[in-house]
């Protein structure tokens, strides 16, 4: 244990989900010490719209926690960047709803 409140760890959703699984209740157990969330799709490690893991789910939870850091995206897209892109606006959709 360090102690400084600047340092924070990076949780990343795909690792997570395979090796121990239950996101929503470690992110909610360790909230106060992360500063970066990466998400993918698992089991596959492509877009995360396409998942076992609700990643709608998991950005409305981020959201209503008060998260204020950083998403990273560390994927491999199925096809073309553009196409790999396109998961963003349809998870926005129902992220939001």
């Amino acid at each position: 244990e360090v102690g400084e409140p600047n340092l924070k760890v990076q949780m990343d959703f795909y690792h997570a989900q395979i090796v121990e699984g239950d996101l929503a209740m470690k992110f909610k157990k360790y909230f106060n010490n992360i500063g970066h969330v990466q998400i993918a799709g698992v089991p596959d490690r492509h877009e995360p719209d396409e998942s076992e893991i609700d990643c709608g789910y998991l950005m409305r939870l981020l959201d209503e926690m008060g998260y204020e850091g950083w998403v990273g995206c560390e994927y491999r897209p199925r096809g073309s960047t553009e196409e790999g892109l396109g998961w963003m606006q349809r998870l926005s959709k129902t992220a939001h709803a």
